[in-house]
């Protein structure tokens, strides 16, 4: 069960006279549905807000730190701590005079101008798995520890699918994922953490998923290959049989996963006749120069798909960060153990070159004034190392367990001012003292630069409206150009 939405219908367009609402009204009886409604400039607009900031954002990248990366040692570092709470990294300077990060982050100390740095994110849930869906959707989970995916809210690239359904600029689906399988690297948590999908929206809307590891010299996502011994004579059989199957299933009740099951089909389908969307997956073609400036390395080559993605019209692609099964004490970003060697040579320097490198690779080709790019985790690690925290997994003399009470976002990109820091926390990273985020306002800030109105409200399964998204968007970050 969904929670109600907090207030009346008269919050359904905030700030917009009755008459409005009743012009959108009329036009959802003339056949437009919410999604038209959506891209709607004239009622998405927020006079506080700098105009040219609405809809910069073309393309989304999400890059997720899964595991919660410890802010006290990336981005948030504490020098003058006690040694227990600032840890073993000391800061350096970046190219933005009075911005200091990690010693581990050199590249991106170098890329200060382009970043807004948020120190003073915050929630409440210390659940791997459950706390995902926060920095995804900008909600808390429905159902308190999880509950059924589809009960979920749906992720920020479901909701731009809705929108766009229709009139996809390419052949690729508008929304992807990146879950790179890394061989002995389980467990594979991040299969079964919420928020990364459509929800209520529907399956028709899931992402399109790629497991498969772009890193390897073999890499192919499997789910589009055309097998061997399919030859296109037999393919275009199988394609007049899916039609067959269509007009039959039209005149049957249709439950939602099947529906889904023939929108995937005929995704397929369009992916596998459409030789220019393919070749956005072959990483082949690609300057071996550029390959190694990503790294080579899972999520080098996973960030380097993403924007080619988002090159060839991908409306949203979010890069999980993979189990590289390298330790069996910490894994992905969870360093319960080993925080500071596992942060300073399998973590950090990966994440230091790519990330750099997709922003210079993003400016070269003229993308990154029109791509929102998003750094982050599901939340932070505990202020002193060693320290435990109630429904956490407790921590080794080296490691530091869940914290979500305060930990850093990064957004650079599309509408974003760079060379900042917003907000601040106390003395030891633990809680924010300074301009307090949370996830909804990160939502609605990407709502805004996406060019969707974050007051608006969708129709769950039920039918019942749903308000997408109850933050502000953050002024502070928001660019003035």
């Amino acid at each position: 069960m969904h929670a109600a939405h907090r207030g009346g219908p008269t919050e359904t367009f905030q700030g917009r006279s009755r008459r409005e609402f009743l012009r959108a009204g009329g036009l959802g009886l003339l056949g437009l549905e919410l999604p038209t409604l959506l891209a709607a400039q004239s009622l998405s607009r927020s006079p506080q807000l700098p105009a040219s900031t609405f809809g910069r954002a073309k393309a989304c990248i999400i890059l997720f730190m899964w595991g919660g990366p410890a802010q006290q040692d990336t981005w948030d570092l504490k020098p003058d701590a006690p040694e227990q709470f600032r840890g073993e990294f000391r800061p350096i300077a970046t190219n933005v005079p009075g911005i200091s990060i990690s010693e581990h982050f050199p590249n991106l100390a170098r890329q200060a101008h382009r970043l807004a740095i948020i120190r003073s994110v915050h929630h409440g849930d210390v659940n791997h798995t459950t706390a995902t869906h926060e920095l995804l959707t900008g909600k808390s989970i429905p159902t308190p520890g999880g509950g059924p995916i589809g009960d979920d809210w749906p992720h920020y690239g479901a909701v731009l699918a809705r929108r766009d359904r229709g009139k996809e600029r390419t052949s690729l689906p508008p929304f992807v994922q990146m879950r790179p399988t890394v061989p002995d690297g389980a467990p594979r948590f991040v299969e079964s953490s919420h928020g990364q999908g459509a929800g209520w929206l529907g399956p028709t809307l899931n992402p399109f998923t790629i497991d498969d590891d772009p890193n390897r010299p073999d890499y192919h996502v499997g789910a589009i290959r055309l097998p061997d011994d399919v030859g296109s004579g037999r393919f275009g059989d199988r394609q007049r049989l899916l039609q067959t199957v269509e007009v039959q299933a039209r005149h049957l009740e249709r439950s939602a996963q099947i529906q889904a099951l023939e929108a995937h089909y005929k995704r397929a389908y369009n992916l596998l006749t459409a030789r220019r969307a393919l070749e956005a997956f072959d990483l082949e073609r690609e300057d071996p120069r550029i390959r190694a400036r990503y790294g080579l390395h899972p999520h080098g080559q996973a960030v380097l798909q993403a924007r080619r993605l988002v090159e060839a019209g991908v409306s949203l692609t979010t890069v999980f960060w993979q189990n590289d099964g390298l330790t069996n004490v910490s894994v992905y970003w969870d360093t319960h153990n080993r925080n500071f060697i596992d942060l300073k040579t399998r973590l950090m320097p990966a994440s230091d070159q790519t990330f750099s490198a997709l922003l210079d690779d993003l400016d070269a080709r003229g993308l990154l004034d029109e791509t929102l790019v998003i750094w982050t985790g599901e939340f932070g690690r505990t202020p002193r190392v060693g320290q435990g925290v109630v429904g956490g997994a407790g921590a080794g003399r080296d490691g530091r367990d869940h914290w979500p009470h305060c930990f850093t976002t990064v957004l650079a990109g599309a509408g974003i001012r760079g060379g900042i820091v917003h907000g601040a926390s106390d003395r030891w990273a633990a809680h924010p003292a300074r301009d307090p985020v949370t996830p909804s306002d990160i939502a609605a800030t990407v709502y805004h630069l996406l060019g969707v109105d974050p007051a608006l409200e969708l129709a769950d399964s039920l039918g019942r409206p749903l308000r997408l998204c109850s933050g502000t968007p953050i002024h502070g970050v928001l660019g003035r150009a």
